[in-house]
């Protein structure tokens, strides 16, 4: 039974000040009977703070209507962050039971606030006056930024339109959240159980241990387990020699929400895809393709899909290649069969090493977790001169979890970052960063970011190191240099701390360069063992062996953001079959069979359970960005201080405090060229 808002008492953890250090959440006070209270106190909090802006008879001003505004109140921030942060990294029944009650409250909170017709009155008069004002660059930015919100989101459309509006966003938030629940279900159901040792021919001893380990934790005791998740897939797919195990697991995969089962997510992303469609045409877009990139820097979606063509032409000429190179050694084998899509990893693997004599297993001993952690860590500190003072102090809500003290050089302090890097079957899969409480100078007080990483990789047994993948250091910097965005952030406003989809990924992409730089992997690639810095002549083979894979890699992405931008161009879509929907995206642009796309339309969470629909291009934009940032410091040196004090200022402490494309070329001095991108991934054509 829910609490009524009125019984919450003065000891309730998310109405009292926090007396933990920096005012981080109290995890061990917290309870989730705390949650639905808090949010219904919150959403009662919120309301009121409108209606005192409302009804304020003075006339509009920047302070008593676009600060009131945006300063959103103590409570509801509070316990979102806390509670969304949970839902997504340590869910269980209850607390998804929570998210499934509140989220339609929290979207007609949303809905009433953004068709409030006295509030919009009162942003509009200012936005039409903002020239005679006297604002300031960012408080101007955010009047703007406030006024396109609140037109974006319906405040000119008539009542019934109103009305409609809200219907579909609120049935959306439901749908999304719904989607991204039968994924995580779908992973923790499927169970690859290998009962002779036989059938684990191939695999390398920590893979098979690891697989013993989870057979017993699943009542599978004396067997072996694979699952759905990737740090336990991959692995499989890369090094089993039992082709028809292989194709279980990937088939597996490959069909998650797709057994026209109570899990089945075919009929949700299609019904979003039309409610999407409709609300486009209701705000006065062609396509929600066309609603989200107005904001974006692509800005339309001509402009992204003549940027994917212009990489898929070469991408698909080579994967050709490369699968070619797979079946010629199929064939050499004597295996009479064609190469199929999940026999990519485990060939892809075999001509790695005999075309470079690398291998997955021979770096997994050097990459320690804790060191390449330090190796991040290293990293920052001499870019910006920064440190990392662990906290044993700050409450955490799993044992996983480890606090640091962020410190600038003369020893201020800028805010606390968490790391939560281990699997288990409570977080959700992937990798991200998010915050328990953005950072801002609100009123004159300057709050502290709380920034944390979430990953998936493998925990070791107890009393040995972890171990990672190359795939696994890069994406652990990449996460970083999300973090690292967040956490120098200088901005007075929260709500300006956002930035477009194809630009937040600057920050990410361009810190996964300094992870394989020899100098860089010298100071945290350790062998486990021995204590032996990684070789020279391992270092030499990684960058070899830099264009290996790059046609797949790149080609099932690019697959991906197709199928996105397919999707999201559609003008209506109710009665789309979702499979045959996908097949006609693939057959045009001529996807080879050997490849799927990099994520299925039924467990696309980016763009169906996520914020990324009509943007999963962003990652590939962004990193026409950041290879070409990166060439800035290349030109320099590789901790050129002058460098990296001009990309703090300019890029990672401004937010969306101005337009992307003004904020690099403050830093670039020019437009980023795409030639660094092509080069980097072998598709430079001559």
């Amino acid at each position: 039974m829910v609490l009524a808002a009125s019984a919450l008492g003065a000891d309730h953890p998310f109405l009292r000040e926090w007396d933990t250090p920096f005012g981080a959440p109290p995890f061990g006070e917290i309870r989730e009977e705390h949650f639905m209270p808090a949010f219904e106190e919150g959403m009662k909090q919120r309301r009121a703070q409108i209606d005192a802006i409302t009804a304020n008879p003075e006339p509009p001003t920047f302070e008593n209507t676009i600060a009131a505004l945006s300063t959103e109140g103590a409570l509801l921030p509070k316990v979102s962050a806390v509670f969304w942060g949970l839902n997504s990294a340590n869910t269980n029944d209850t607390i998804q039971k929570i998210a499934r009650e509140v989220t339609p409250l929290l979207s007609k909170l949303s809905n009433e606030i953004a068709q409030n017709e006295k509030l919009f009155a009162r942003i509009e008069k200012l936005y039409t006056d903002r020239s005679e004002l006297g604002l300031g660059a960012e408080d101007r930015r955010l009047l703007e930024e406030e006024y396109k919100d609140f037109v974006r989101n319906g405040a000119q459309l008539s009542k019934p339109d109103k009305k409609r509006l809200s219907e579909i966003n609120e049935r959306l938030s439901m749908l999304s959240l719904e989607f991204g629940e039968n994924i995580l279900k779908e992973d923790n159901k499927f169970e690859l159980v290998i009962e002779e040792k036989k059938d684990l021919s191939g695999l390398p001893e920590n893979i098979v241990t690891k697989a013993a380990e989870v057979a017993t934790e699943r009542g599978h005791s004396g067997k072996w387990v694979f699952t759905l998740h990737k740090s336990s897939m991959i692995p499989f797919l890369q090094y089993s020699d039992r082709r028809p195990l292989r194709e279980k697991i990937y088939t597996a995969y490959m069909n998650r929400c797709n057994h026209d089962d109570d899990l089945d997510n075919k009929a949700l992303l299609t019904e979003m895809a039309a409610l999407r469609a409709e609300r486009s045409k209701l705000l006065g877009f062609e396509t929600h393709a066309d609603y989200i990139l107005d904001e974006n820097m692509a800005k339309t979606p001509k402009a992204v899909y003549e940027f994917l063509d212009r990489l898929w032409t070469p991408a698909l000429a080579m994967s050709k290649r490369e699968a070619a190179a797979m079946q010629k050694m199929i064939d050499a084998e004597g295996g009479a069969f064609q190469l199929a899509t999940w026999d990519w990893w485990y060939y892809a693997e075999k001509v790695k090493q005999a075309e470079y004599a690398l291998s997955d297993a021979m770096l997994r001993p050097y990459f320690q977790q804790d060191l390449v952690v330090k190796g991040a860590f290293d990293v920052a500190r001499k870019l910006y001169g920064i440190e990392f003072v662990q906290r044993d102090d700050v409450p955490v809500y799993h044992e996983d979890v480890t606090v640091y003290e962020v410190k600038e050089a003369d020893g201020t302090s800028i805010g606390l970052f968490y790391t939560d890097y281990y699997y288990r079957s409570s977080k959700r899969g992937g990798a991200w960063c998010s915050s328990f409480r953005g950072q801002s100078h609100e009123k004159g007080r300057r709050m502290a970011p709380l920034v944390i990483n979430v990953c998936n990789n493998t925990k070791p047994p107890e009393g040995e190191p972890a171990l990672m993948s190359l795939e696994e250091v890069e994406t652990l910097f990449h996460e970083f240099g999300h973090a690292l965005h967040s956490l120098f952030y200088a901005g007075t406003y929260r709500g300006l701390a956002g930035t477009p989809r194809d630009f937040v990924e600057l920050p990410s992409q361009i810190m996964e360069n300094w992870a394989t730089e020899p100098d860089v992997m010298r100071s945290y690639a350790k062998h486990y063992e021995t204590g032996e810095t990684i070789p020279d002549a391992l270092i030499e083979k990684i960058h070899k062996a830099r264009y290996f894979n790059q046609g797949f890699e790149t080609v099932e992405y690019l697959a991906a953001s197709y199928l996105d931008m397919d999707w999201h161009t559609l003008t209506q879509a109710p009665d789309v079959d979702a499979l045959k929907f996908e097949d006609r995206s693939m057959e045009r642009i001529g996807l080879i069979p050997e490849i799927i796309s990099r994520y299925r339309s039924y467990y696309f969470r980016h763009v169906f359970g996520g914020g990324y629909s009509s943007g999963y291009y962003s990652y590939i934009w962004a990193a026409v960005l950041d290879a070409d940032a990166f060439e800035a410091f290349k030109e320099t040196s590789l901790f050129d201080r002058d460098t990296a004090r001009a990309f703090r200022k300019h890029v990672l402490s401004r937010g969306g405090t101005d337009e992307p494309m003004t904020l690099y070329k403050n830093f670039r001095g020019a437009e980023p060229k795409i030639e660094p991108l092509l080069k980097r991934r072998g598709l430079l054509q001559n």
